[in-house]
């Protein structure tokens, strides 16, 4: 299988799934199997420290969202745009009318640059909300990675958050069973890294030593 029918194109696998459910993780491991991956949030991070982002981000939200390098601090912006409604659905809409056009501009730039390279075996879209930013469109195929809730609950508080950041976020996705239904496979992360590994390995030998993708010349 290649995009559009084109056999020269890099395959792009998105990658979905719950918070913390691990998808980073699986996106790592895919790169050690060849692939390249876009990961949106590191775009993320670029794009909030745009001079034009910054000075419209301290016009909304004044200068307590910035820290003593004044930088954002992701974590205070993420109190005010995870907050409970109204005001944190209409701060979290505001936030991203100001990322999302960023972010997708230079993702695309390195998707373009990868396939213009042609090195990867495949480029891997490693971006939150894949299916309700409307990134799915550009995959060949997308990988739910599944975790039960409480287990995932547990990985974000061990990252710092609390049990309703959680909730705040988890919220804010689409119905993680639709996900599921949509994507091509389900990779179990309810396990050991090994485990999600041997996953990964299994359906990489599916996909590429059967054909199903196109893979560019090493």
């Amino acid at each position: 299988m290649s995009r559009n029918g084109d056999p020269t194109k890099i395959p792009i696998v998105g990658i979905v799934g719950g918070v913390a459910s691990g998808k980073s993780l699986v996106a790592a491991q895919l790169e050690r199997q060849g692939a390249v991956v876009v990961d949106a949030d590191k775009v993320a991070h670029e794009v909030l420290k745009l001079d034009e982002v910054r000075a419209l981000a301290r016009e909304r939200w004044g200068q307590a969202i910035f820290d003593k390098d004044g930088q954002i601090d992701r974590q205070a912006l993420g109190k005010i745009v995870f907050a409970p409604e109204p005001d944190g659905p209409r701060e979290l809409k505001y936030l991203e009318s100001l990322t999302h056009p960023r972010i997708g501009k230079l993702v695309l730039e390195r998707i373009a640059q990868l396939s213009e390279e042609g090195t990867a075996a495949a480029i891997v879209l490693d971006v939150p909300l894949l299916f309700e930013s409307g990134w799915n469109k550009i995959c060949d195929k997308t990988i739910f990675v599944d975790a039960e809730r409480t287990l995932r609950e547990s990985r974000a508080v061990e990252r710092g958050w609390t049990p309703e950041d959680f909730a705040r976020r988890e919220a804010a996705q689409e119905s993680l069973e639709t996900k599921r239904t949509l994507a091509d496979v389900v990779i179990d992360n309810s396990g050991t890294p090994q485990a999600t590994q041997h996953q990964i390995e299994r359906v990489w030998h599916s996909w590429f030593d059967h054909s199903q993708f196109h893979t560019a010349p090493q």
